[in-house]
């Protein structure tokens, strides 16, 4: 059995890849996709950079006088859904799960696009910290910002560091702020759900908390991994029922991760577009192969 610092990732037996499936509709696309790409160079893009510069400073001197850091995630949910709107993507939360206020708990979410950064801001109603690869800190204005506003970094450059930023997201759990974590540890090529990382079932674990399971659904057809413009896709964030972690061990994680990636899963499946379409997913997928 692997060690938990190492984050393995692990795939249930029975997880295939999904259906890549698309909500843009091709007749429709085919008429405004011409100007997508000028739309997103000279206006979203631009005015976007200007939001994320100009919010991303407030935060940071907010940060000076503001230690619990409720204006700088206040001004987070702002920037979330700026950048929706620009993107002329409408959003909505739907599923059986409650987001929850008074408790902490981990939040894991598959990963599609830059996108869903601002879905997620926009749409939890609560304070919360993600949790991210160490690297992004080391970006200059963007680590600032990270360091700033109390995120979670992990270091996956040994065991000892791996385990040590993984115990710090577990004080943080403790202390009672939800973690948003992307257990496929980055974004997905093609859309599918990718195989899951053991450190969101180790952190909840060892924390004590739950981990509700959340489906972002949409993003890959608004702004796929290497896309150069947008595409305006309805968007919607599912969230399940949380899973219960009191009876797993930090030494034991996969069978509580491989539960997570089902649970996802089957919200993915659930909650899909209605106008998802197989046939435009496969030409997107044949398109980013030269990648």
């Amino acid at each position: 059995m692997t060690e938990p610092g190492n984050e393995p990732r692990t795939e249930p037996r029975n997880a295939g890849e999904l259906p890549q499936k698309s909500t843009v509709d091709r007749a429709s696309d085919r008429t405004i996709s011409p100007f997508l790409p000028w739309l997103t160079y000279l206006v979203i893009a631009p005015l976007g950079a200007l939001c994320t510069i100009l919010l991303g400073t407030v935060a940071m001197i907010a940060s000076l006088f503001d230690g619990h850091g409720r204006i700088q995630h206040r001004l987070a949910r702002v920037w979330g859904t700026i950048l929706l709107r620009l993107s002329l993507s409408p959003a909505e939360v739907v599923g059986p799960g409650t987001l929850n206020r008074s408790s902490a708990a981990v939040y894991a979410a598959n990963h599609l696009s830059y996108m869903d950064t601002p879905l997620l801001y926009s749409k939890l109603p609560f304070q919360f910290r993600i949790v991210a690869r160490s690297g992004l800190w080391k970006i200059p204005f963007i680590g600032w910002y990270l360091h700033r506003s109390g995120q979670i970094p992990v270091d996956s450059t040994s065991l000892r560091s791996g385990i040590a930023s993984m115990n710090g997201g577990a004080k943080a759990l403790q202390s009672g702020m939800p973690l948003v974590i992307f257990p496929e540890g980055g974004r997905s090529l093609a859309g599918n759900l990718q195989p899951f990382m053991n450190g969101p079932a180790y952190m909840a674990v060892k924390a004590g908390v739950p981990i509700v399971p959340v489906a972002i659904i949409g993003t890959h057809e608004l702004l796929p991994m290497h896309g150069k413009h947008l595409r305006p896709s309805p968007l919607r964030l599912a969230v399940g029922e949380e899973i219960d972690t009191s009876s797993h061990s930090t030494r034991k994680l996969d069978a509580l991760t491989a539960k997570v990636f089902t649970a996802i899963q089957e919200l993915q499946e659930r909650y899909a577009m209605p106008d998802m379409d197989a046939n435009a997913a496969e030409e997107e997928k044949m398109e980013h192969a030269k990648y």
